[in-house]
């Protein structure tokens, strides 16, 4: 099977895009599943965080499908969807379109740059929810807003919410990363707290309306940088450091800065905006049933590159 593709990144979250439109064969779940597995290995794979995958929609301009590197497939994906919505948008022609995802249609649009040099594109993180039943989490009440989650430690509070997939944040004068890994992995593997795992995101504040986010991003580990968190990470910030509404809040992290504004009406959305940068571009020839693949030379994309290494010397360079 000949499968072009892209390997790009939202915040140094790297992905392998493929658009199965173009496919001369048609993808089972099992095929999804497996390529993501193969494909997704950084020591034998091409190496990646997960794999999204884009579809003919008859809802939207396009679907997103994303499989994660261990197999399993993510409800949403915010740094994912930035790159689908780059793809798209070129395609098109349009600077505006929107892509059908597993819980909502979502607008993504090219916006205002966020650092020179860098194509910024804008996506929709929502349906937001607090109920615990949508993440879901089993818990004595609807809502776990700031409160101790005893299976995972004492000596801090999270706040759970979905945008749509899960994540329970908690905000700190200061961490370490070995505490949030060795958090991650209990919470993932806790399901009668969390029956379908959980990210987790420590939230360092920084100051008003700039925020440092690190996340156990379920299925994947730890990971530079995952949209929906930075996402719901914003909203806590909200919530729990006065960040404010409406207003773009800075969201550094190891890969780099994305911006977030929290919008609330009767629920809560969020405007994610980041760079989506192509790394290069490929072709495999894959065989599922050897569990092999052969790749044709890259086509690498240097000057995208290097310009958002600039944009990665910066966010370093603002001490966190």
């Amino acid at each position: 099977m000949k499968i072009p593709y892209i390997k790009g990144h939202g915040s140094d979250n790297d992905f392998i895009m493929i658009d199965e439109r173009k496919l001369e064969e048609t993808l089972s779940d099992d095929d999804r599943r497996e390529m993501a597995l193969l494909l997704s290995d950084r020591l034998e794979g091409v190496g990646s965080d997960g794999i999204l995958f884009i579809l003919s929609s008859e809802k939207a301009t396009a679907r997103m499908r994303m499989f994660n590197s261990d197999g399993t497939e993510a409800e949403m994906c915010g740094n994912g969807l930035r790159l689908v919505a780059r793809y798209v948008i070129e395609e098109t022609g349009e600077d505006k379109v929107d892509i059908e995802t597993e819980k909502a249609v979502l607008d993504v649009e090219r916006v205002e740059e966020i650092y020179e040099g860098i194509d910024t594109f804008s996506v929709a993180i929502e349906p937001v929810s607090f109920r615990t039943d949508t993440l879901p989490m089993t818990w004595n009440e609807e809502e776990a807003r700031e409160v101790e989650i005893s299976a995972l430690t004492e000596d801090q509070t999270f706040t759970a919410l979905s945008v749509p997939n899960p994540h329970v944040v908690s905000v700190l004068d200061d961490y370490e990363e070995k505490e949030l890994e060795r958090i991650g992995e209990l919470a993932n593997n806790l399901p009668d707290v969390f029956p379908n795992g959980v990210n987790v995101s420590f939230v360092k504040p920084v100051r008003k309306n700039e925020i440092f986010v690190q996340t156990y991003e379920r299925g994947v580990g730890l990971t530079n940088a995952c949209g929906t968190a930075m996402s719901a990470s914003s909203i806590v910030s909200v919530l729990v450091a006065g960040n404010d509404l409406k207003t773009p809040i800075t969201v550094m992290n190891k890969g780099g800065m994305v911006q977030c504004v929290v919008h609330k009406n009767d629920d809560y959305r969020v405007e994610l905006r980041g760079n989506a940068t192509y790394v290069y571009e490929a072709e495999l020839t894959v065989d599922l049933a050897s569990q092999s693949f052969e790749e044709s030379p890259r086509h690498v994309h240097k000057d995208e590159n290097e310009r958002y290494e600039q944009l990665r010397e910066y966010a370093k360079s603002q001490g966190r």
